[in-house]
């Protein structure tokens, strides 16, 4: 497994498990945990799409990292 796919995998899991904790209603959409896992295997799937030069997966993972990462930001911070 080279550089690419080992970055892929891991981000694809990330994806995953989010899906899965929300599926099993052990995590909201609107949870910090579920958008940082978002962010992360999103950008992570990003850069993997993009070391094998698969450019619709660049564009569909960098779009849906800057999507998770704006309501991460814009979420209120509860202390």
């Amino acid at each position: 497994m080279n550089a690419g796919e080992m970055i892929g995998t891991l981000g694809v899991s990330l994806l995953l498990l989010a899906f899965a904790l929300n599926l099993s209603k052990k995590l909201q959409v609107n949870s910090f945990t579920y958008l940082l896992l978002n962010v992360a295997g999103a950008a992570l799937a990003c850069v993997s799409s993009y070391l094998i030069r698969f450019w619709p997966f660049v564009i569909l993972e960098g779009v849906w990292m800057i999507s998770s990462l704006i309501l991460l930001i814009k979420k209120p911070a509860h202390v």
